[in-house]
């Protein structure tokens, strides 16, 4: 995130300077873009900070959905500022054309916004490089539960593909002398911006609402319970994400019959780390005993268990 929030200041910087000195709407827009990106990125870093924050008695389950609530934020931020002023330029520049002032400039400028664009999409792209290889770009998007990393890629992947956008809009008003390539390139970059805002509003949305985890780490979990010898049966697992790395589970499970009180407790200890050893972003988990429900009542000590951090 740093880094990409280094680049994309010295990028909206160069971006909104050459694109006023040349008049181009594509580059212009290109600046939105990098704007977008710019506050972007310092809301990721604000909700990383904020996340960090120990639970208290308010949140007694922590502060972890923060990371969730302003990468949700970023979605409204790309689609306001960067799709919505880009597709007004444009549509401005395609009604009210003016031709381009030494377009060269626009070119060098779009020749580092790649370097630096770049830069930062390979960083994102090495920490989900392993996991795009194994389910593809589309799933491990919908799969992932930390927003920052996927961000950074979609915006990162939508800015080397809004720079080809603006060098082929420059390129063709400069060859034909009609602006209005150089609008409708502006038009383009803002719906390319739009579709990743609602692709990150759907997707941030659903880890902000409460979002279980992925099929991997639920088979994962199955099994972990599986092999605890005194485990009959599980009747029910409920996850939800509190954070990318932090996970509440809450089993039902049938424990063998005859087991005591004081088996059945351990046989959940067991249960508990089992699962905390295949799935170590699990953090708390809940553990209803079926076998000690059927029990009379003078001899239920408890139901439930809680594994605290």
């Amino acid at each position: 995130m740093i880094a990409a929030l280094t680049a994309n200041i010295l990028i909206a910087v160069m971006k909104f300077t050459v694109a006023i000195f040349i008049n181009s709407s594509a580059l212009l827009a290109e600046g939105f873009h990098s704007l977008a990106d710019t506050s972007n990125q310092a809301f990721l870093l604000l909700g990383l900070r904020l996340s960090a924050r120990p639970a208290d008695r308010s949140h007694p389950f922590g502060y972890g959905m923060e990371r969730y609530f302003w990468a949700f934020v970023v979605s409204l931020s790309i689609f306001i500022i960067g799709a919505v002023f880009s597709v007004h330029e444009g549509i401005s520049k395609i009604l009210h054309p003016e031709p381009l002032r030494q377009p060269g400039w626009g070119y060098l400028v779009i020749a580092l916004s790649f370097f630096f664009d770049g830069c930062s999409w390979r960083i994102a792209f090495k920490e989900l490089k392993g996991t795009i290889k194994r389910r593809g770009v589309f799933r491990t998007i919908r799969e992932s539960k930390a927003p920052s990393i996927f961000i950074i890629f979609l915006e990162d992947s939508a800015a080397i593909f809004g720079l080809s956008i603006a060098l082929g809009g420059i390129l063709l008003t400069t060859l034909t002398g009609n602006p209005v390539f150089d609008g409708a390139a502006s038009v383009i970059i803002g719906i390319i911006l739009a579709a990743v805002a609602l692709v990150l509003f759907y997707e941030t949305k659903s880890l902000l609402i409460g979002e279980g985890v992925s099929q991997t780490d639920l088979r994962k979990i199955k099994a972990a319970i599986a092999a605890v010898p005194e485990v009959k049966e599980v009747v029910d697992i409920l996850t939800m994400h509190l954070g990318p790395e932090d996970i509440l589970v809450n089993l039902d499970i049938n424990f063998a019959d005859g087991l005591d009180t004081d088996q059945v407790e351990e046989a959940i200890d067991k249960v508990e780390r089992g699962v905390q050893e295949v799935v170590p972003a699990v953090k708390k988990i809940f553990v209803e005993a079926e076998s000690l429900k059927s029990k009379p009542k003078k001899k239920k000590r408890r139901t439930k268990r809680f594994a605290r951090r």
